[in-house]
Order: C-alpha cells, then structure tokens, then sequence
C-alpha cells in the first residue's frame, strides 16, 4: 500500500463521521505521524510503499478512529501553545480557549499589572496552563495539584519532556482542612471542571465516552462548587495584590461575578475567540 493509497483509504473511512475538511484533517494528522511525511512531503512522497508496521499503525488508527476516539488520544499527542504534549483517557485534552487564559495571564504580567514571584495551578491535567506559563515566563516558579494520579503521571511526563521545571504534587482542592499545607501565591490559576451533568446531552459522543469526567462535569446542584473553593481559598492564600485566573462556564458568567463580588472580589471577565465569556479574573479588594 502506498502513501497516496492510505491517505485515501483513511478518508474513505472517515468520511462516515466528518465532514470533508475534518476528515482531511486528521487523515493528515495521521499520515504525518505514521510516516513523518508533512503534507506537501507526502504529495512528494506519495508513491512510497507503507512498511508492514506502517500499515499496523494505520489499521488501528482506522479502528480507534471508527470509535469516536479523539485524533488526540489515537496519536496520543496534542498540540498547545506551540508544544506537543503527551496525552492519553487520563487527562483532557488541551483546548485553544485555555491558550487565550495564558495569553491573558502573560498580558497583565507584561503590563505590570501584577507581579507574579510564585504560581498555584489547580487542576494539573496534561500539565498544558502551568508549562507553557512557564514558558512564556520563566522567573515564576510553579506549583501545581491534582487529585488525579494518573493525570499527574502525564503532567510531569511532559513537563520532563519539554525541559519546564513545575512542582506537581497529588492534592485534593475541595478538601479544606489540607489547605494550610499551601502557601500564599500571588497567583492562582484554574481551569476547573464547570460543566453541569445535565448539560452531557448536548455533548458530542467523542467527548463523553474518552474524556475524563472528573475533569468535566460538576452536579447541578452544585455546579460553583470549584469556584466557591477557589474564592474561599484565595482569601487564605492570595499574596498581597495577588489574582485569581479562571475559565469558567460560557453559561454562568453572571453567577460566577455574584459569587466572587459576595466575597469581597473585583471581578473582569473576559471573552474567548467565539465571543463566549469564558476567563475570569478576581482581586481582593
């Protein structure tokens, strides 16, 4: 089987489940990582024979793929603000909205609207906020928690894997009476889960059977439950001027700005490239 053979043949499988311009998609996505070929290499290259492993590779990808499996998982890497990033069921995968949180972050840093000596990230994941924070500004030093073991084995695999320095260690947030082994940070940043359970049945197939729920969903009976925490505990563990950053759920914009205003926070929120209120920032007033 050649290059150009497989290349069709993948998008003849996937066309049952994307569009056209999705399918094309990932079928480069995954020819690039079977073959290494780039797409203009792989026109070049297109009469290549694929190796017998070659062709392992692609029929499990087909298979995987068949199954609602993210491209992400399939591949096992996601790309984030520049860097790829190891990622498999334990960890969700990486979204552009969360580069926008950084962006924000980084801004306010350059504008010396504050000034960030030590970081808190709750909810470590991939390890994508508090690296590539890292990266863009390396005098920070960095401390992150999750409650989750395996997604901390795939935050510091990646942090290893792309040379940032972040101390990951296994924390439950909900639970209070371990916030006084936390320090003060001069910020906080989260993007935790906030999306009701009752909202699943919007969610495409793809999402709901390979990403975490932990990472995802919160009851609807107590949907600012992340967001009661952390404006609880930034009163504790808020430096001076320090600042919380957080995406929040494009639904709950006006609840979240009630919330931290009750607790004596100033509170922006900020919109993502679709316009959806999405990142937040509080100040203790």
């Amino acid at each position: 089987m050649s290059v150009q053979e497989a290349y069709k043949k993948l998008l003849f499988q996937l066309s049952g489940l994307y569009d056209n311009r999705e399918a094309a998609n990932i079928a480069d996505m995954v020819m690039e990582h079977i073959t290494g070929y780039q797409k203009t290499n792989r026109i070049i290259h297109k009469n290549i024979l694929l190796d017998i492993q070659q062709q392992a590779q692609l029929q499990k990808c087909i298979e995987e793929l068949l199954q609602h499996k993210p491209i992400q998982y399939v591949l096992q890497e996601a790309w984030f603000y520049g860097m790829k990033f190891f990622v498999n069921e334990s960890v969700l995968i990486p979204r552009p909205e969360t580069e926008e949180l950084i962006d924000w972050v980084t801004q306010e840093i350059n504008n010396k609207n504050i000034f960030v000596h030590t970081a808190l990230d709750i909810g470590s994941g991939s390890g994508c906020i508090p690296i590539a924070l890292k990266k863009k500004n390396p005098h920070i030093s960095i401390s992150s928690i999750d409650i989750s073991k395996e997604a901390l084995v795939v935050a510091k695999k990646n942090a290893g894997d792309l040379g940032i320095e972040i101390n990951f260690f296994e924390f439950d947030f909900l639970n209070e009476s371990r916030w006084a082994e936390l320090s003060t940070f001069d910020l906080i940043i989260s993007n935790p889960p906030y999306i009701k359970q009752s909202e699943s049945k919007d969610m495409r197939k793809n999402v709901l059977d390979f990403e975490p729920h932990i990472a995802l969903f919160v009851p609807d009976s107590d949907s600012l439950i992340f967001y009661k925490k952390l404006a609880a505990f930034g009163k504790e563990h808020l430096a001076e001027d320090g600042k919380i950053f957080a995406e929040i759920n494009e639904n709950s914009g006006e609840d979240v700005i009630k919330l931290f205003t009750n607790e004596n926070y100033s509170v922006e929120l900020k919109k993502d490239m679709r316009g959806k209120d999405r990142m937040l920032k509080a100040v203790l007033k």
